[in-house]
């Protein structure tokens, strides 16, 4: 196979597919995206799904916002059902300095228009009655955000940007990226050679070793994250928000009759397995006995593990290479890259086309960390 293409994207989850759409809506020709297996069959076929704009940062909450009212019009534009629940996201405050951290945040967010608040306890319970309110002190909650299927999101924009001309090539790996000078003129992969001057990284966890094939450092380190889903619960309301004890990190929301429940690890070491264990499941279920003790009689029907795409900050790395021609990147969410997904397709075909971006994104640039300037996100799950 000899081909030839204005830009290859390598990755075919949510972030790849998105800027595909984008690109090929926009009139861009010869889009070739790029995907050693199936499409979302990395992290995002394994997300949690959660959409939100609870962030503490300005640019995450400007991101999160405009990706919400793309997946609420996804079903219009794309032609695609994704299964979206604005049931809201709850944040259960345990401690003062997860407090005043939300409060400051909730007031960040309400300047930007996203009609978060701060709850009492009792309100919170009101809102997701699994829990208990030993302890908590506050909660944050938006109803604007909530959940959607991962999967779904995938296959619309993937379906999107084949009509508008894109080309997507499935079980095929990118081997290594041709130079002449610092520019770009081919992307070699197990189908053959793509011959090119653009290349848009959107490798999720797997985006060191693609920058790497052009001397940019991408700074992103895959860590295993395990999803449980549980039996049918009775009475389970149809409102449940995506309920996190921020503390623990212990996270739920309603999947179909039941629970998709996970929780961050801290004994987890970086790399790429995602085999399942049960190494995680004696501190899940402490966490689920101080903050959700309903959910310990609840058997799980199934497990999983995905890999955070983690940065040094544990914020995204957006822009284009200075020291290569025509290298662009999107990658290094850890863990909120699905829920933005829409927003960032929209910055990087604008970046490509030499377009002003809805948002100034250069302090997401990878550069960032040899200027000493990392950019930290708090409200991380």
């Amino acid at each position: 196979m000899n081909l030839q293409a204005r830009v290859v994207i390598v990755g075919g989850g949510v972030m790849g597919t998105s800027i595909a759409y984008h690109l090929a809506r926009a009139g861009v020709r010869d889009v070739v995206l790029v995907e050693r297996d199936e499409l979302a069959a990395g992290s995002t076929s394994k997300a949690a799904g959660g959409v939100r704009a609870q962030f503490s940062d300005e640019l995450n909450i400007r991101l999160g916002a405009r990706s919400l009212e793309a997946f609420g019009r996804f079903a219009d534009e794309i032609g695609q059902d994704i299964g979206l629940h604005r049931v809201g996201y709850l944040f259960l405050l345990s401690t003062p300095e997860e407090v005043a951290s939300f409060e400051a945040s909730v007031r960040l967010q309400n300047s930007l228009g996203v009609p978060s608040r701060m709850l009492t306890p009792q309100e919170a319970r009101q809102l997701s009655p699994l829990i208990t309110t030993d302890g908590l002190l506050a909660a944050a909650h938006s109803p604007d955000d909530g959940h959607c299927t991962p999967e779904a999101v995938v296959h619309g924009y993937a379906s999107a940007a084949r009509a508008h001309g894109a080309r997507i090539l499935r079980h095929t790996e990118v081997t290594g990226i041709e130079l002449r000078g610092d520019a770009i003129t081919a992307v070699s992969t197990t189908l053959g050679r793509i011959a090119t001057d653009t290349v848009i990284c959107a490798a999720g966890a797997w985006s060191k070793a693609v920058g790497a094939m052009v001397g940019v450092d991408l700074p992103v380190q895959p860590l295993r994250r395990q999803i449980a889903v549980t039996e049918p619960v009775p009475g389970l309301p149809p409102s449940l928000p995506m309920t996190i004890d921020f503390t623990t990190s212990l996270y739920f929301h309603a999947e179909g009759p039941g629970l998709l429940l996970g929780m961050s690890d801290p004994d987890e070491k970086p790399g790429f397995a995602t085999d399942t264990h049960d190494r995680w499941i004696p501190r899940l279920y402490e966490a689920m006995q101080h903050r959700a003790p309903a959910l310990l009689d609840l058997r799980r029907t199934a497990t999983w593990a995905g890999l955070y795409e983690n940065t040094p900050d544990h914020n995204a790395l957006i822009g284009e290479a200075s020291s290569v021609s025509r290298f662009l990147y999107a990658t290094g969410f850890s863990g909120h890259g699905f829920l933005q997904g829409p927003a960032v397709g929209e910055i990087v075909r604008d970046l490509y086309l030499g377009r002003v971006p809805f948002l100034d994104v250069r302090p997401l640039s990878a550069g960032r960390f040899a200027a000493d300037a990392p950019r930290p996100e708090a409200n991380l799950v």
